[in-house]
């Protein structure tokens, strides 16, 4: 029999699964993931600034899947290429015929001294609560410390998850300063960030309302400041330092240490796809979402990892595998992005969407089509109607 790997349950690895058991091709499918759930990664600041309970952004994965699919839990920690199977920690390795990859991201902190070792990064469940709960515990120590660091926040990057991270920690302060007992007016939050432009995805006007708007709940930006090294109690960039007891780690990502691992020709752990989302010289591999490198024709940049992408790149690697399957020919993956979008906050955002037209958003509106994206995507993830509703 025929078996589809797929390795990862993030986006890509779901969708994947679900449209490759919808096409009937006969196949095994498998899905290997490390944990028995599936998390919104695209929510996970949430979980971190303590507006939502890991139990909201998750799901299970089996409850999730076609009966026919059948899952491994157990951690991916090699792909054989040539001899097409995948070493897993605590099983034996898995032979497939057909692979899709979907391993997901890890934090890059781009070798500065201390940042694995104090910064709190927002990777997945376990470092979002774990952010979360030092977040809290610094904040309700400053009761009995009247250490002014207490109540220093700083935010390493300003990506998304940074911003979005800033949103939702500026909604929920007040109350946190209410339950805990600290001076909101003395909590000093920095965002810290290398380029010179703080959101330079969204139209200039749109970014500069944004930033306006977090500037306006008490967070000051520094743009044009590489961060140079991060000690216990402070970031510091070249002769300027930023004290603070609680440190947020967000600078970016890299694919997983596995493609390394598994000696792939890769940048970060990213491997540059052939325009079938195929790897060079195995036709019977796809790579999609944070582990693939796909550039866009039209300008020969690589476009940016994001759910919206990994969904589009499953449906390719799927119809592509049936077609393999079938006799058929792969096709070329086409990508149109749909929009962007950017919380604030649970209740405002920036948007521009490209659905009917191009649409600039902002305030309440932006925040309503973001909550719509995020309740459509986990459609496209499975079958099972409601699935994170308790």
């Amino acid at each position: 029999m025929t078996t589809i790997a797929i390795l990862g349950a993030g986006y890509g690895g779901m969708r994947a699964a679900k449209q490759l058991a919808k096409a009937n091709t006969g196949a095994q499918i498998i899905l290997i993931n490390k944990n028995p759930y599936h998390y919104q990664s695209t929510e996970l600041h949430e979980v971190a600034a303590g507006t939502k309970q890991p139990d909201e952004i998750t799901f299970d994965i089996r409850k999730a899947v076609d009966s026919s699919v059948k899952v491994i839990i157990d951690e991916v920690t090699k792909v054989d290429q040539d001899a097409k199977k995948v070493d897993l920690k605590g099983s034996n390795p898995l032979a497939y015929d057909y692979l899709v990859n979907a391993l997901g991201f890890e934090s890059e902190t781009f070798g500065i001294k201390g940042a694995d070792e104090n910064g709190w990064p927002i990777l997945d469940i376990d470092t979002a609560v774990a952010a979360r709960n030092h977040l809290e515990e610094t904040l309700k120590r400053y009761k009995t410390s009247h250490d002014a660091n207490d109540l220093h926040i700083v935010v390493c990057g300003a990506g998304f998850t940074s911003i979005e991270y800033l949103g939702e920690l500026v909604y929920r302060l007040p109350d946190l300063a209410e339950e805990y007992g600290f001076p909101l007016d003395q909590v000093k939050i920095d965002c810290i960030e290398a380029t010179p432009r703080i959101l330079p995805m969204f139209d200039p006007k749109l970014a500069d309302w944004g930033v306006k708007f977090l500037e306006g709940k008490g967070v000051t930006f520094h743009v044009s400041t590489p961060i140079t090294e991060v000690k216990p109690d402070a970031v510091v960039s070249n002769d300027t330092v930023f004290p603070a007891h609680t440190i947020i780690w967000t600078t970016g990502v890299h694919g997983s240490h596995v493609i390394a691992d598994s000696g792939y020709d890769q940048k970060r752990n990213r491997v540059v796809v052939e325009d079938d989302l195929s790897v060079k010289g195995h036709p019977e591999e796809f790579l999609v979402g944070d582990v693939s490198a796909v550039p866009n024709p039209d300008n020969g940049r690589l476009y940016p990892t994001t759910a919206q992408i990994s969904i589009a790149q499953a449906d390719c690697a799927a119809d592509n595998i049936v077609a393999r399957i079938k006799g058929g020919e792969p096709k070329k993956f086409v990508y149109k992005s749909l929009g962007t979008l950017c919380s604030l906050g649970p209740k405002t955002g920036i948007a521009e969407v490209n659905v009917m037209g191009h649409w600039k958003l902002k305030g309440a509106k932006a925040s309503a089509a973001k909550k719509m994206v995020a309740d459509r995507s986990v459609a496209e993830l499975t079958d099972v109607p409601d699935i994170m509703r308790k």
